[in-house]
C-alpha cells in the first residue's frame, strides 16, 4: 500500500491523518450515525449523550514502531534470556517486556521503576555503570541516533552514539545478543540537529564490526512494511528504520 505523502511524514512521529470530515465519511456510515444518535438521545439510560463523530474504519493503523517491536520481540522469544538491559526503547514496549523478564533500564533522566521487575540505572549511555559481560541481551530501539545531541538534556558529544554502542557491546555476555533499531538511508548520512542522526548501512555495519550478524532488515515508510536494506529510502532528509540482531562472539 502506497502512503499519502502527508501520512508518510506524519508516520515518522507515530501519527496519521484520519478522514473525519462529513464530506469524506461514507453516506451509509453517516446515515447510521445520525439514526443511532437519535436513538441514544431518546433512550440514554444512565448516560448523558454528547456528540463527537469519529470514522476510523478501513486499514488498521500501523507505523514503524509496530515493526521495530515485532522484530525485537521475535528474537527475544527465540533467545529466552535470563536478563535484559534496555537503553532508551519505547516505554510501552518496555512495559510489555517487564511482564516476562527482569529488565535493567538506563535513562539519562532520573525516574522510578515501572514495576518490581525493573531496575533503573540513571547514567549516560556512553559510560555505563555496569560491569563487563553482564547481560544476555541489550536492546535499544530508536535511541542511538539521539545520543549526544542535547535533545534529552544530555551533554553535546558528536561521538556519543559510537561510545554508547561500544559500551552496550562491552556489557553483553559472550554469546549474548545486541538487538537495536535506528534510522537508515541509502542517501548520504545526515545529522538533523538536534533531532537525530540518519545513518548509512556502512556506518551501522562498522558499529557492529566485532559482532556476528543474525538478522537485519529495514522498515520502509514508503510501503509501510519490511524491505531489504538496499530498498530503504534514498531521498534526502527522509529516513527508514534499520532493525538488526547481532551476537557477541564466545
Amino acid at each position: 500500500m502506497i502512503m499519502h505523502p502527508a501520512n508518510r511524514i506524519l508516520s515518522m512521529a507515530g501519527l496519521r491523518l484520519i478522514k473525519a470530515s462529513p464530506s469524506k465519511v461514507p453516506g451509509a456510515f453517516l446515515s447510521n450515525y445520525k439514526k443511532n444518535l437519535e436513538r441514544l438521545k431518546k433512550e440514554p439510560g444512565a448516560f448523558n449523550v454528547l456528540e463527537q463523530m469519529y470514522y476510523d474504519a478501513g486499514d488498521h493503523p500501523e507505523n514503524y514502531i509496530d515493526y521495530e517491536c515485532i522484530f525485537t520481540s521475535k528474537h527475544i522469544n527465540k533467545i529466552k534470556p535470563n536478563n535484559i538491559l534496555d537503553i532508551g526503547s519505547y516505554r510501552h514496549f518496555l512495559i510489555g517486556l517487564l511482564s516476562y523478564y527482569p529488565v535493567t533500564s538506563i535513562d539519562v533522566r532520573e525516574r522510578l521503576p515501572l514495576s518490581d521487575n525493573e531496575t533503573v540505572v540513571t547514567c549516560d549511555a556512553k559510560k555505563l555503570a555496569i560491569p563487563d559481560n553482564s547481560f544476555d541481551i541489550v536492546t535499544s530501539l530508536c535511541a542511538i541516533e539521539h545520543f549526544g545531541l542535547g535533545r534529552y538534556g544530555d551533554e553535546f558529544d558528536v561521538n556519543a552514539d559510537k561510545k554508547a554502542i561500544s559500551e552496550m557491546i562491552r556489557v553483553i555476555k559472550p554469546g549474548g545478543y545486541f538487538i537495536f533499531t535506528t534510522t537508515i538511508t541509502n542517501a548520504p548520512p545526515s545529522i538533523v540537529f538536534n533531532a537525530h542522526r540518519i545513518y548509512s548501512h556502512d556506518m551501522i555495519k562498522k558499529f557492529c564490526s566485532n559482532l556476528i550478524l543474525i538478522e537485519e532488515i529495514a522498515f520502509s515508510h514508503n510501503i509501510n512494511d519490511f524491505c531489504a536494506i538496499n530498498k530503504a529510502t534514498s531521498e534526502p532528509y527522509i529516513w527508514d528504520v534499520y532493525c538488526g540482531c547481532w551476537r557477541k562472539p564466545i
